[in-house]
């Protein structure tokens, strides 16, 4: 009888792998490795379904925190807390902060514990963020930790391998595949918000937390479906006195930092997206401000959408070869901050929706483009670590920037400098990354598909997912 593949858990193997090539079981054959991800399946479809739902419960809590902040917000208005918008914001902003920054950390588990170790215990962590957050909704102070860093962890450790996963399965329709997958975040966007105020207004914010706490638990589940194909078996240090050096190789990676092309990108990055979280946080509070008797979760809801439908089809150009995908990324950060800057001047709700509608998509574009880049600078080998590398440089400007603003806020009393400084950073992003079209191409690299090197004639033995530093790479992307 066939065996169903295992991820290698013992840290201590003695079963040495030479010249880099994959520990399979010996009931898993060389012809098999060779043929690649099976691109199909019921267990890859349901696979796409878990991580589907992983990444829409994580980044619908996350979008939606705009009405979580305006109660927060009140909450220390009434209580003459100085600088209340600020303070708010920044539980928000930790989380978003702390899944980025954390992401190193992320893919760096996933090698030691495995995707689906890495994913339960993720799960578990914010969950337990969620619940205790939920017995501290008076204490600002005690959020910062449990909703802020603690489910931002939690959210951080069940993130990556939700989009690990997927390139086990998956190799000619992988950008597809992603954008599909991060439609969730969008579709999960449009729901919670009136979800939430709804829960909100009729049973209070310590029940809206408990009842976050039992959706997360949800992506406990989709975590146990997180089970690597013989294909891309994890390869862990053999040796104790490797270890300590391993754990630094998989968190910085040399070579990738000495690849002009993905150093660049991965400086431009933070300097666009400083901006990025901005709106999410403060647009509520803005439409309230200037607008009166209108949907306030309208706007959120469209960005939401819209940034579904930019996912997919910027996931599916992304495929295509030839497609000049740093540019694509361009074009979206200069329609991102052109659109926010021109926000606060808006005296039309239908105008602001239509805004919304722009952002949103050109949002999609954005994140959908991260992981085919990364791919396309720094191949199949590098490209989890240039990803975990890039947001985690992003993580403190994401986690900077709507404190930043509500502080600026608290002294004009108004969007206007805050909105144009969140839209000028993308704009000084893009411009950066013209830099990149300047350099040479490295004439080392190797031919690629999504991603993937593609196998040598003269590789017998070997199969087509190269590894380095001891550990074979783990496609992620937004």
């Amino acid at each position: 009888m066939e065996r169903e593949p295992k991820e290698n858990t013992d840290l201590l193997s003695n079963n040495k792998v030479k010249n880099n090539i994959l520990n399979i079981e010996p009931a898993t054959s060389c012809d098999e490795v060779l043929q690649g991800p099976p691109d199909g399946g019921f267990r890859a479809y349901l696979i796409v379904l878990g991580s589907f739902l992983t990444n829409g419960l994580l980044f619908g809590v996350i979008n939606s925190y705009s009405v979580i902040y305006t109660v927060l917000q009140k909450r220390l208005e009434n209580e003459n807390v100085p600088n209340s918008e600020s303070k708010a914001s920044l539980v928000g902003a930790l989380t978003m902060g702390t899944t980025f920054f954390l992401s190193p950390l992320s893919g760096l588990l996933t090698g030691f514990l495995g995707l689906r170790s890495t994913a339960l215990l993720g799960g578990s962590i914010a969950t337990a963020g969620l619940l205790m957050s939920s017995f501290v909704v008076n204490h600002v102070d005690v959020l910062y930790f449990t909703y802020g860093i603690m489910y931002g962890l939690g959210a951080s450790l069940a993130y990556t391998p939700s989009l690990a996963i997927l390139g086990h399965y998956f190799k000619k329709y992988l950008g597809l595949v992603n954008g599909i997958v991060t439609i969730g975040s969008s579709v999960f966007t449009v729901v919670m918000p009136p979800l939430l105020e709804h829960i909100i207004v009729n049973y209070g914010l310590q029940w809206m937390f408990r009842v976050l706490a039992a959706f997360t638990v949800g992506i406990v589940l989709c975590g146990l479906l997180f089970k690597p194909t013989p294909l891309m078996i994890i390869q862990k240090p053999s040796h104790k006195h490797d270890n300590i050096k391993s754990l630094l190789k998989t968190i910085v990676s040399v070579q990738i930092w000495k690849n002009k092309k993905y150093r660049l990108w991965a400086l431009s990055m933070p300097v666009a997206l400083f901006g990025y979280f901005v709106p999410y946080v403060h647009i509520k509070k803005f439409i309230e401000k200037n607008f009166s008797n209108v949907n306030d979760n309208l706007p959120l809801q469209c960005i939401a959408i819209t940034s579904g439908i930019g996912r997919l089809t910027f996931g599916y150009l992304a495929d295509k070869r030839g497609m000049n995908r740093i540019l694509l990324q361009q074009i979206s950060f200069y329609v991102i901050g052109s659109l926010t800057i021109f926000l606060p001047f808006v005296a039309s709700f239908n105008l602001l929706v239509a805004i919304s509608l722009g952002m949103g998509l050109f949002d999609g574009a954005f994140i959908a483009l991260i992981g085919p880049i990364a791919f396309e600078l720094c191949g199949a080998t590098h490209a989890a670590q240039a990803i975990g590398c890039m947001l985690g440089l992003a993580a403190p400007p994401l986690s900077l920037g709507p404190p930043i603003a509500g502080y600026i806020y608290s002294i004009y009393k108004s969007y206007k400098i805050p909105f144009i400084l969140a839209g000028i950073s993308p704009l000084i992003g893009a411009t950066v990354m013209f830099s990149i079209h300047y350099q040479k191409v490295d004439p080392k690299q190797v031919d690629k598909t999504n991603g993937h090197t593609l196998p040598s004639k003269d590789s017998e033995h070997t199969t087509s997912f190269p590894s380095s530093n001891g550990s074979i790479n783990q496609q992620t992307a937004l």
